[in-house]
């Protein structure tokens, strides 16, 4: 098992489990995070860090597996991410908001660090 992250990080990106993740998982996109599903550990303290409840075990991944396949596949392109940057001036306007990824997501890296 792993940890993904989901639709509901999209134009939110707060950014908070980045600060407690024990082995550095995340990449950042422009406006998404992904966990590197080959570097997680499953210690799953990301978790329940994010305040909007994008992170999920795959367990619980659409059918399909979907965000297993879009955080494999834009881990490997965005830089790595450690410490906790800015997030959006207007992430609270999209917390609650469904379907984010298809109306939003963008596949331009971040900035890392």
């Amino acid at each position: 098992m792993t940890y993904i992250v989901t639709d509901a990080c999209v134009k939110c990106k707060y950014m908070d489990c980045i600060e407690v993740c024990p082995v550095d998982c995340f990449y950042e996109g422009e406006n998404f995070l992904v966990i590197h599903p080959d570097e997680c550990i499953d210690c799953g303290v990301c978790e329940p860090e994010c305040p909007v409840d994008a992170i999920k075990p795959d367990t619980e991944d659409e059918p399909n597996g979907k965000w297993l396949a879009i955080n494999s596949e834009f881990a490997k392109i965005w830089p790595n991410i450690t410490v906790k940057g800015d997030p959006p001036a207007d992430r609270d306007a999209f917390a609650k908001e469904k379907g984010k990824f298809e109306k939003y997501f963008s596949p331009k890296p971040g900035e890392g660090n």
